[in-house]
């Protein structure tokens, strides 16, 4: 089973080769080696890669469900594999853990082994393929709107090319006849399985969260909008003071005003303290602006001997 052809990915940062897929790559290569050196290819494919009319058989060669993404049927399917692995593992990886890393991408794995197991023909399922898928959805699914170059030379976003893999994939696994080398139903089973893991596990969802999620500063309490004030002042009854500070404000604003003689002192009986009452009534009906200057001097007297006392 071979990928397909990865893109070239525009990358902004420093590559970092992590752990999780530094082992990765090295436990591929290794068998490689050991499969073009010590061990035959086919003697390979028949100790580490899954065969399905052995599915009778799993209680004796159970392994297999998992060895077969590490076996791969030439250098260039191996390289392909592994680029994609160099080219989209180690950003996830360092959003992830190592631990959470090689687990996803041998529940990818399985996940290839799973569909390939129900819906191809006889035959024997290699190649790392459905898991390199996996992270190939990972990458995507974290930086879906970064730049890649199809074949070097098409830029699109690393979304719509993991669409057109998909549909590719999909596309190949209806044509295909069996025996065509490329597990296309794998791949799609890689696929499915990561995106069904990158749905359920909180600590993956919880890292996307911390990665695009900025920290939001303290404000101090006092900052803060109140629903409620945190005091409220009960409007308090003018006094004879309040009353004649507005009445000299609007007495200055009249031209008049200030040359106005006092009127002669009404011969009325009434007291004083009787006139007073009787002119702060008027105020609060009718505003001081209602008032005549013999009332406003009324008023002014009073504050007068309101501040001697």
């Amino acid at each position: 089973m071979s990928p397909t052809r990865p893109a070239t990915v525009h990358l902004q940062h420093r590559r970092h080769i992590g752990v999780a897929v530094t082992w990765l790559l090295g436990i591929n290569i290794a068998v490689y080696f050991l499969q073009v050196t010590v061990v035959s290819p086919s003697d390979m494919f028949a100790a580490l890669g899954f065969h399905s009319r052995d599915l009778g058989a799993l209680s004796r060669a159970w392994w297999t469900i998992g060895t077969y993404m590490f076996v791969h049927a030439g250098f260039w399917h191996l390289a392909l594999s592994l680029y994609t692995l160099w080219l989209f593992g180690p950003r996830v990886e360092a959003v992830w853990t190592p631990g959470e890393f090689t687990r996803y991408y041998l529940f990818c794995g399985l996940g290839g082994w799973f569909l390939s197991l129900f819906l191809a023909g006889d035959g024997v399922l290699i190649g790392a393929s459905a898991a390199v898928m996996g992270v190939m959805l990972a990458y995507a699914t974290l930086w879906p709107h970064e730049t890649v170059y199809l074949f070097g030379l098409v830029p699109m976003t690393v979304r719509w090319l993991m669409v057109l893999v998909a549909l590719l994939n999909l596309l190949g696994g209806i044509v295909s006849m069996p025996g065509s080398g490329v597990a296309y139903l794998a791949h799609l089973g890689g696929l499915g399985a990561g995106w069904l893991y990158l749905r359920t596990s909180a600590r993956v969802n919880l890292a996307n969260v911390r990665r695009h999620v900025e920290p939001v500063p303290d404000v101090p309490e006092e900052d803060l909008p109140h629903a409620v004030p945190k005091s409220h002042r009960q409007p308090r009854e003018p006094d004879a003071d309040d009353a004649v500070a507005r009445s000299k404000a609007v007495t200055a604003q009249q031209n008049t005003a200030a040359h106005q003689r006092p009127a002669a002192p009404s011969p009325s009986a009434e007291s004083d303290a009787a006139r007073l009452n009787r002119v702060l009534d008027k105020i609060s009906a009718s505003g001081l602006e209602s008032l005549t200057a013999e009332e406003r001097q009324l008023l002014d007297e009073a504050s007068k001997r309101r501040r001697e006392d």
